[in-house]
Parts: structure tokens; C-alpha cells; sequence
């Protein structure tokens, strides 16, 4: 597990090779198995493969979203909200989960926040990727987890450049 977060990065490029409906398959296992508060499991989550739509995602908001357009696969994370009060966290688990999964199937990841994002002057992107995707109003958006074969390498964070001033131990002060 260490060095899958030693290697993670957000991939923004990606080739244009699909994703294997198997390897599809285990993401969503790996959704599937994220843990949510009391066992309420309040997300729920659109996998989309069709380049058209794709397209139309990478525009769901002003800013962040565009390199969505060039991914074979993205993952719109959301949750029925009346389910559970935390499912804001219940959702970034799942998102993280399938992007260290994604790693692990030598795929590339990167999260587009959505919740509390504009789309437009006039509206958004939780309510654009509603009316695209056809979601009920009682499902909300988190994220969307754009995922392919990386078509760009990043180097990894050398431990020494971590920002260890941000851990305390026992007490903050």
C-alpha cells in the first residue's frame, strides 16, 4: 500500500485506450467496498464510458473538468442524501479507494470536484450534471473520477519534500 501512495498523482492525460470492461468490473468492486458511517453506504456512482458524454462532463464546471474529455472512463461519485448526514466523507472514501485501485490495475486517476462547484453564471455543476445524467433530486453530486492509461508521467513527492510541519503528536501546541 505504501508505494501505491508513494506513486499516486493526479493524471490529467490519458491514452485513448479503453479500459477493459474486467478491469471496469474491479473498480466498481472497489466502490463497492468502500466503508461508509454505520453502514448506510448512502453513494451511488454513474460509470461512463461513452465519449460523448465524456465530452459533455469535462465542461460540468468553469474550471478543473476539461481533462475528462480525454478519458476512456469516468466515474460521476454521488449519494442519495436522505440516506445519511456524512455523506460527503461516505463519497471522498470511495473516491480515493478507486483511484488507489485504479494504481493498482496500472491505471491513471484524477478527482474533479463538483459539490459546491459552478457551471455557469446561471447554474451548477451539480445541477448540469443532474439534468445530463438524468439524476433524481434526492441524488447529489460529489465528484467525478476521470480514469484511464496514462498518457503522462509525473514524478513522485520525495519523502523529504512532505510537509511534515503539519503533524503533531499528542497535543497541537
Amino acid at each position: 500500500m505504501m508505494e501505491l501512495l508513494r506513486k499516486r498523482r493526479s493524471i490529467r492525460a490519458f491514452t485513448p485506450e479503453p479500459v477493459a470492461p474486467e478491469t471496469v468490473d474491479l473498480l466498481v468492486e472497489a466502490l463497492l467496498r468502500a466503508p461508509s458511517s454505520r453502514g448506510k453506504n448512502p453513494w451511488e456512482f454513474v460509470v461512463v464510458d461513452d465519449r460523448e458524454l465524456l465530452e459533455q462532463l469535462s465542461r460540468s464546471k468553469e474550471h478543473g473538468s476539461q481533462f475528462i474529455k480525454n478519458a476512456p472512463l469516468a466515474i460521476v461519485v454521488c449519494a442519495d442524501s436522505t440516506v445519511s448526514d456524512v455523506w460527503v466523507e461516505d463519497c471522498s472514501i470511495a473516491a480515493i479507494l478507486v483511484q488507489m485501485a485504479a494504481l493498482s490495475l496500472g491505471l491513471g486517476s484524477c478527482w474533479a470536484q463538483m459539490r459546491k462547484r459552478r457551471h455557469d453564471a446561471d447554474s451548477s455543476a451539480e445541477e448540469y450534471i443532474r439534468k445530463l445524467l438524468g439524476l433524481p433530486e434526492h441524488i447529489v453530486v460529489e465528484c467525478i473520477v476521470g480514469i484511464g492509461h496514462p498518457g503522462e508521467v509525473k514524478k513522485t513527492v520525495p519523502a523529504d519534500k512532505l510537509q511534515y510541519g503539519k503533524v503533531k503528536r499528542n497535543r497541537y501546541s
